[in-house]
């Protein structure tokens, strides 16, 4: 077993670092003030190959492994969290259009997500179906030889901005195998959007899409009629993995400037880091960190493997966000009342790495998947 990055790898990795030191971090509190999605950040994430990290080099992408999708989130995240959004969801999309999508639907798809120039949304959840999302209620009614859209989708990550959406609607019967995927133009004349007012995350612009008979083609099927919720769901087990290392790449900077702090605040004429309740807490927290970024990159590892992985997806999703949450507040504390002011980035970061406790799965849903790849489906919930 071997927990080194390859030398290409490690070298790749310091790159992003250098990338999220310099070019994201100095906006990352600025842009969640702004509240909406700087252009140059697109930009500047699809000049280094980031928004294109999980498309074949046919289509001008990096073709890059599962773990390195992994590393560029952890690395981004110590900078801008927020920018890890631009990875996760056009890794996730393209994953699934690369698996699912023909050859000519890919040549006119992957190509603008890789050079930035299309930021694509995942649309899943609706109003009344988040977690249940196979039970979805927005409705592709046949017209002609393709359909019209009319529905909902809800918590949008990037809907104010997404030029195109991968998007799951009924076709059929209730239940997933009445679920079909469609990649569609999210044209302003069918699509009214509306944003939300969040606690944290506020430059990603998550919005509700109101679609009102979007026309799609045949040709914008994903897949096959019925296929769609399955095909997207098996995209989860690794997007998941690459979630938790976001969420870890915000909590370890966050770390390692509590650490700093501890050697150079001083009290009662020692540096603070020398009394054992001020870094006891950090000690055992750095621990926590290490073992939940094995477990996240065991499940890309094993994606990369082609091995069953939804086990360890669903403990990196539930634990590295949870985890994060809990090492950037105790860092807050650390500082004490420094960083309870906005000029510090640590509250910035505790409010961002909450809302992916909540998205993209919830942690009752990963201790299903985890509890019933234990005791088996007979013995699970």
């Amino acid at each position: 077993m071997d927990y080194q990055f390859t030398e290409d790898e490690e070298a790749y990795r310091q790159e992003l670092r250098r990338f999220a030191t310099k070019v994201l971090a100095p906006h990352y509190q600025s842009d969640d003030k702004a509240a909406k999605l700087r252009p140059e950040l697109v930009r500047d994430m699809a000049n280094m190959g980031l928004t294109g990290l999980r498309i074949p080099e046919a289509y001008g992408g990096q073709e890059a492994s599962a773990v390195i999708a992994g590393m560029a989130a952890e690395e981004v995240g110590r900078g801008d969290f927020n920018a890890t959004y631009l990875i996760i969801v056009s890794a996730l999309i393209s994953d699934v259009l690369v698996r699912h999508a023909t050859d000519e639907q890919k040549a006119q798809w992957l190509p603008p997500i890789a050079t930035g120039d299309v930021i694509p949304a995942l649309c899943v959840t609706e109003p009344g179906h988040g977690t249940d999302a196979a039970q979805l209620e927005l409705r592709a009614v046949p017209d002609g030889d393709g359909w019209k859209l009319t529905g909902e989708k809800t918590s949008i990550t990037l809907g104010m901005d997404a030029h195109t959406g991968l998007i799951l609607a009924r076709t059929g019967a209730k239940g997933a195998r009445g679920v079909s995927a469609f990649y569609v133009d999210l044209d302003e004349r069918y699509v009214t959007r509306t944003p939300f007012d969040d606690l944290g995350s506020r430059s990603i612009g998550r919005a509700s899409l109101h679609f009102n008979e979007l026309p799609v083609r045949p040709d914008q099927l994903v897949g096959e009629e019925g296929d769609g919720f399955v095909s997207v769901m098996q995209g989860f087990d690794y997007s998941r993995a690459i979630i938790g290392l976001s969420c870890l790449g915000a909590a370890q900077t966050s770390l390692d400037e509590a650490t700093q702090w501890c050697r150079d605040r001083e009290s009662f004429g020692r540096p603070i880091g020398a009394f054992q309740g001020v870094s006891f807490p950090l000690a055992e927290y750095a621990t926590y960190v290490r073992g939940a970024r094995h477990v996240c990159y065991e499940a890309l590892w094993k994606k990369d493997s082609d091995l069953e992985h939804s086990s360890e997806a669903a403990m990196a999703k539930f634990w590295a966000p949870k985890l994060s949450a809990e090492v950037i507040h105790q860092c807050l504390l650390t500082f004490g009342h420094l960083a309870y002011s906005t000029e510090s980035p640590l509250g910035q970061r505790l409010r961002d790495v909450i809302g992916l406790e909540i998205g993209d799965g919830t942690a009752q849903v990963s201790k299903l998947i985890i509890s019933r790849n234990m005791l088996g489906r007979a013995y699970a919930p």
